[in-house]
């Protein structure tokens, strides 16, 4: 049996490791995989995915798809339609919290797309959940992983007010809270400073550095653009406090990340994050546009050792539970027994 992992495979081209890049690499030492694609070019990406399992049909492959809400979904649509005339099994992997929308705008496509998958595939019990009120049953739940030896963990007590800020510069990401907090707590710590980490989506970027240069700011904030997965971990040592900004979520493997490395987490109460850790014992979430929430989190994290300390100790505990070992028994048993 082979696998066929359709998703958008770009680290390569300067875009932030997606699901693809880090699952893809390990998939493969459990049953011969092939990628599609690492094409930039949308149209490009497209015809690259469809040829793809067509030139595979013959092998008996399951098809993995990575499944987002945006634009990302009609390669979905195109992958499950090839499946279903050559007959191939697929399987749906979902990523997005905005999945719910999709499936209320869509409703024929989804229907299409999910009714007739081979099984659906969710790293969360929060999209389970959105696919079960929406009359899609049997969802199965993978958690997303680490690789815990990875994460060199450091105890968080006494905390500096660094920040720091992992993501793709999209809007729906809210990044410019991020700038907020900083505002906030600089009339606390003058010391207190930002690092922003990840490639532009949409034009973000520009309008982040436009509006920390407009609110006086700009030299406590660091952009540092793509930084591969190493390299964020090494510079993560030298910050205490991860925000997680976002409008929409699901489990956001960076957010799993910052708890394994024993940073303290404020994240968006949104989506998948409830489902991700404890409110108050692994992290701090805030309601949707609570911005000055974020920030009186974040004074409180900085005046309480205790607090911080117990919240890092709880967050690494928890993130041992997302270790590759663990997660791996269940991609063995669908793709191998």
């Amino acid at each position: 049996m082979r696998l066929v992992y359709i998703g958008n495979k770009l680290a390569g081209k300067g875009f932030n490791p997606t699901t693809i890049d880090t699952l893809g690499d390990i998939l493969s030492s459990i049953c011969p995989t092939v990628f599609a694609s690492e094409k930039k070019n949308p149209l490009l990406r497209f015809i690259d995915m469809g040829y793809t399992i067509i030139k595979h049909r013959r092998d008996n492959p399951i098809v993995l798809i990575d499944t987002y809400s945006t634009s990302a979904f009609y390669f979905v649509v195109l992958s499950s339609f090839i499946c279903q005339i050559c007959r191939i099994r697929y399987i749906p992997y979902l990523h997005g919290g905005g999945l719910k929308d999709r499936l209320e705008n869509s409703p024929q496509l989804s229907q299409f797309v999910f009714n007739n998958a081979y099984r659906i595939i969710s790293p969360s019990g929060f999209l389970k959940e959105v696919f079960k009120n929406q009359g899609f049953d049997g969802v199965c739940v993978f958690p997303n992983f680490i690789e815990i030896d990875r994460y060199p963990f450091k105890e968080r007590n006494h905390l500096s007010p660094k920040f720091l800020w992992v993501r793709s510069f999209h809007e729906i990401y809210k990044p410019q809270r991020a700038l907020i907090v900083l505002l906030h707590v600089l009339k606390y710590y003058p010391e207190a400073e930002l690092c922003m980490v990840g490639p532009d989506k949409d034009g973000s970027l520009e309008k982040v550095q436009n509006e920390a240069n407009a609110l006086g700011i700009a030299g406590q904030v660091k952009f540092t653009g793509v930084l591969s997965k190493e390299e964020w971990i090494k510079l993560s040592v030298d910050y205490d406090i991860f925000l997680n900004t976002t409008d929409y979520d699901n489990t956001p493997v960076s957010v799993m990340e910052a708890m394994a490395l024993g940073m303290c987490v404020i994240s968006t109460k949104v989506g998948g994050i409830p489902y991700l850790f404890e409110d108050g014992v692994e992290g701090l979430m805030v309601d949707l546009e609570n911005d000055e929430r974020f920030s009186d989190y974040a004074l409180k994290l900085l005046a309480s050792p205790e607090l911080s300390k117990s919240i890092s100790l709880n967050a690494r505990l928890k993130s041992e539970s997302w270790d590759w070992q663990v997660v791996k028994k269940l991609w063995v048993e669908l793709l191998v027994k």
